[in-house]
């Protein structure tokens, strides 16, 4: 039977290219970047060419660059670096974040509440899950700590106006981060038009290694690091850099960001043609998420009296691959804080289905997928 992967927005395949400039570095090319002989100065020197590389697609510079372990890390260090660090400095206290941010943000800032007497706000989202710039205009204190908004949602693939957030928060002189870890697979990331101070990438997301990613961090911007123990990454995040994946999140970040237009015709015109026929071939199915300011890759619904993690399973075993809701929320018996925070029901939460798209996916694969889908949801609805 063949398999079909339709879930890239949990992770995505090793791009050929980027394994080859990886696969130097697990062997002759070995060194410790902290190192000062030939050995560690080869690595470091590759350690800084790609942050330099990264550095040019994002338009920032290289100093601005932090390797992490992945997005996850980075969303911790921007909140809490920011947080602590605006504390310190201005007795700031409020932190603003929208209720559709990833756990690695939402679960940071809940942290900082409940241990470190931080006051947390939630923005209000509308029914596709965007925060509205002037309400959060109107949410900004005088000691606001930092402000998080994602970038593209994870879940329901809606693109956030993170350009007017920005603006705003600027004007007020208060810090901004944006997970941007999905939304650097499929659109243009230049922080200077974003108006962000802190930003958070992962390599998986984009055709790189799992386990490495980046946080941007504007020059100015105070943070706190939260690993401690070593002079690596400014100072900013201790631990020895890893060689290998850095230089290929570097060569997967330049593929991507070089190939995007491509890429988005590819894949929105697929992403097209799955909404439209869900939505007209199967009964009380909602698509969530914005329904044109969203990821060119990505498709996400609702299905009334269905069992989102049983259509899971069924699909697997009809040789699909796919997710409910998020990768980080599969299996779970509630639905999502996502979903939960666009005013869906019970009856409707639980029934989420995310088909998300590919470099590798084909017209074949969504025909094939598409003429499974609705006798599927059928079985699960009599099943429940």
């Amino acid at each position: 039977m063949k398999h079909i992967y339709l879930d890239y927005a949990a992770t995505t395949p090793l791009h050929p290219q980027v394994l080859e400039a990886m696969l130097p570095y697990f062997s002759g090319e070995f060194g410790n970047p902290s190192s000062v002989h030939h050995y560690g100065q080869r690595a470091d020197h590759a350690v800084e060419l790609a942050r330099e590389t990264i550095a040019a697609q994002l338009g920032c510079q290289p100093h601005e660059i932090i390797f992490t372990s992945c997005g996850s890390e980075s969303d911790n260090l921007a909140l809490r670096g920011a947080a602590w660090a605006a504390r310190e400095q201005r007795g700031a206290n409020h932190i603003l974040i929208s209720p559709v941010e990833h756990h690695a943000v939402s679960q940071t800032a809940e942290q900082l509440a409940a241990l470190f007497d931080f006051d947390l706000e939630y923005l209000p989202v509308d029914e596709y899950g965007r925060v509205n710039p002037a309400e959060l205009a109107q949410r900004l204190r005088r000691d606001t700590a930092i402000v998080s908004v994602i970038h593209a949602n994870n879940e329901i693939g809606t693109l956030n106006p993170v350009a007017e957030i920005g603006a705003i928060c600027r004007q007020r002189g208060v810090a901004v981060h944006s997970d941007s870890v999905q939304g650097a697979a499929h659109l243009p990331i230049d922080v200077n038009t974003l108006n962000v101070d802190l930003l958070s990438l992962g390599a998986h997301k984009f055709y790189g290694p799992k386990g490495v990613g980046a946080l941007y961090v504007r020059q100015g911007t105070r943070l706190h690091p939260s690993q401690t123990g070593g002079s690596q990454e400014f100072g900013l995040r201790a631990g020895t850099q890893n060689v290998p994946y850095i230089v290929g999140m570097a060569e997967a970040f330049k593929l991507t960001q070089d190939h995007l237009d491509a890429h988005k015709a590819h894949l929105s015109s697929l992403r097209d043609h799955l909404i439209g026929t869900i939505l007209e071939e199967i009964p009380d199915v909602r698509l969530t998420g914005h329904p044109v300011e969203r990821l060119p890759n990505h498709a996400s619904f609702v299905f009334e009296g269905v069992d989102g993690n049983h259509l899971l399973m069924m699909l697997d075993v009809e040789g699909f691959a796919c997710s409910s809701g998020s990768a980080c929320k599969t299996g779970y018996p509630e639905p999502s804080s996502v979903l939960s925070a666009l005013g869906l029901s019970h009856s409707w939460g639980l029934g989420s289905l995310r088909v998300t798209l590919g470099q590798h996916s084909t017209a074949e694969d969504v025909t094939a997928f598409l003429a499974v889908l609705p006798r599927l949801v059928e079985q699960s609805r009599k099943i429940i």
